[in-house]
């Protein structure tokens, strides 16, 4: 949700044309994190997703309760993130997904080899 928030009030209005629409569509693929885990969890994603932003915009550090599907405050839970895993699979999302992208242009690019002229 942080990662998300700053990405649209900061990053987005620092870039120019085109740029911004990849910023706005990686903020909303952040999305699909505290989704997933609500669905796992059998909440209802769009009340959580809800929750989550409203405590986040009250300065607040959220997570969630995946037996109430209510925010917590992680630290309050006794839950740590290590910064450096975080930063890997951050980091690690668009080289995958890019790399997904050129694998299907390759076999997109041998199928229109094999048609015939």
């Amino acid at each position: 949700m942080a990662a998300r928030k700053h990405l649209i009030d900061n990053v987005k209005k620092t870039v120019k044309g085109r740029a911004q629409l990849g910023v706005g569509a990686f903020a909303d693929a952040l999305l699909v994190i505290p989704k997933t885990l609500a669905e796992n969890s059998g909440l209802d994603t769009q009340d959580v997703i809800v929750s989550l932003e409203n405590e986040h915009d009250r300065g607040l550090v959220v997570g969630l309760n995946h037996n109430t599907g209510e925010p917590v405050d992680p630290e309050m839970e006794g839950i740590y993130d290590n910064y450096s895993v975080k930063r890997q699979i951050v980091n690690s999302g668009p080289i995958i997904a890019s790399q997904l992208l050129l694998v299907d242009e390759v076999i997109r690019a041998g199928r229109n080899m094999r048609k015939p002229t």
